[in-house]
């Protein structure tokens, strides 16, 4: 996304310009989901290469499990994880033991999902665990302070590949926001006060894969989806008190996704995808804006925007990548607002990255990326194998002309952007990596499964 600093050019093109969520000093802080301008774009300066041994700034161990997204602002560094107690459970507790009014069931009854497990997932457990809050210190590693903002055992369990702290924090500078769905979401201060918490109930996900959608800050308000196997909603609150501005229900099986707030025409508007329809919500109101059919099922990758599109993709058990118009109205399913679409190759779990005139995506969750121009859906190169990557749920990241794709493994292949693929490096740390990268100045934060790293050159 381009920024405009003169007044008098953003008053004449103010019609034409897409507006992150969070703008303030976009190139010192990370602070949410896929960075300032949720698209994974960072106006940072981040290193080449790095190794266990070369460009490792600190390395600190961290407690309990997630595969959420660190977020940075000013000298600290915040990640969500849900630590084991130790504590086993009196008694387990299900999606179906709660009343139909919390659970959010249709009529009190349960479709497919909860408590149970389909190929790849987890048993609820057996034992508690603490949803906890973690501040370090950006320069040191050093623990600043740490919350437990709820201790519960979970009513169901989760894919094998994640664990239950999912969602990545927010932050504005004044408040961080952990979300952990069912456990509910806390609104602190930079200190690690609690101001608010909310409680939405608790989902029932389809085969009992989990929770993974992080919640989006815009503004003066929070946008939490609640897509599972019971009624679905959107809601938003205030920020400041956690009280409910508006709320709306939804027609989609279990969602992944995270929504994607942009503004268009000066009004910001959150744009969501789904397996029925991707939905456009007016943020303030919560009205529908428009809507349009074509993705696959388990429709999981944040869409991304630039002054006058979205592009949404998915690909579980078939493909799809659609660039609609924005700034429409209705139901825009097969009409002329669907400027482009590309059906092979799209991927699965990680989100697309749009820089400049380009859109990467990779294939499924695997090392295979592709690249169009975002005008006409020009493919540059299809298809192409990154050799080292074998397995990918972190989505792509641009920074200093550069592209940074990290694999499960450890491993990260950084490209040079441009319309041709060419490989500049390639990187390896000892731990697995499923969290996507945060850059902010000259550094890069990684969350592994066992350590929170800082790369920054010596």
């Amino acid at each position: 996304m381009k920024w405009l600093t003169t007044l008098g050019v953003l008053a004449v093109l103010t019609s034409y310009i897409v507006t992150p969520a969070i703008a303030q000093s976009s190139s010192q802080n990370w602070p949410q989901w896929r960075g300032p301008t949720m698209d994974g774009v960072a106006q940072a300066e981040p290193p080449l290469k790095w190794s266990e041994t070369e460009n490792v700034k600190w390395k600190v161990k961290i407690p309990g499990f997630g595969s959420s997204t660190p977020i940075i602002w000013g000298n600290q560094v915040f990640i969500s994880t849900a630590v084991p107690s130790g504590k086993k459970a009196a008694e387990k507790k299900t999606a179906s033991d709660q009343p139909a009014e919390n659970r959010g069931d249709r009529e009190g009854r349960r479709r497919s999902g909860g408590g149970g497990g389909g190929f790849g997932a987890e048993p609820a457990p057996d034992e508690s665990y603490q949803f906890t809050l973690i501040s370090y210190d950006r320069t040191t590693g050093k623990v600043l302070w740490q919350h437990v903002a709820r201790e519960e055992t979970p009513h169901e369990g989760h894919h094998k590949d994640h664990g239950f702290a999912s969602a990545s924090p927010m932050t504005d500078g004044k408040h961080v926001l952990a979300y952990f769905g069912s456990r509910g979401l806390y609104c602190y201060d930079m200190k690690g006060n609690l101001k608010w918490e909310k409680d939405f109930g608790d989902m029932q996900t389809r085969n009992g894969f989990g929770e993974g959608s992080s919640a989006a800050l815009h503004g003066n308000t929070v946008v939490v989806l609640w897509d599972h196997e019971g009624d679905d909603f959107i809601v938003a609150l205030d920020k400041n008190t956690g009280k409910e501005l508006w709320k709306q229900k939804r027609d989609e099986p279990t969602n992944w996704t995270t929504p994607l707030v942009v503004e268009h025409n000066g009004k910001p508007q959150v744009i969501i995808n789904g397996t029925n329809k991707i939905r456009s919500y007016d943020l303030q109101t919560g009205k529908l804006i428009w809507e349009c059919a074509g993705q696959t099922l388990n429709a999981i990758p944040t869409p991304v925007a630039d002054e006058d599109t979205v592009y949404v993709t998915s690909g579980f058990r078939g493909n799809a990548l659609q660039a609609i118009a924005l700034g429409r109205t209705g139901d825009l399913t097969d009409t002329d607002a669907v400027r482009w679409s590309h059906n092979k190759s799209t991927p699965y779990v990680p989100s697309p990255l749009l820089v400049d005139d380009l859109l990467y995506i990779v294939a499924g969750n695997n090392g295979v990326l592709s690249c169009f121009d975002k005008k006409t859906g020009k493919i540059h190169f299809e298809h192409e194998r990154l050799e080292g990557l074998y397995g990918i749920y972190a989505s792509p990241v641009a920074a200093k002309d550069r592209i940074y794709v990290l694999g499960r493994e450890g491993t990260c292949v950084v490209l040079k952007k441009g319309p041709e693929l060419e490989i500049i490096a390639t990187n390896k740390l000892d731990d697995k990596t499923d969290a996507s990268f945060a850059m902010v100045g000259k550094e890069i934060f990684v969350r592994g499964h066992q350590y929170l790293y800082c790369i920054a050159e010596k």
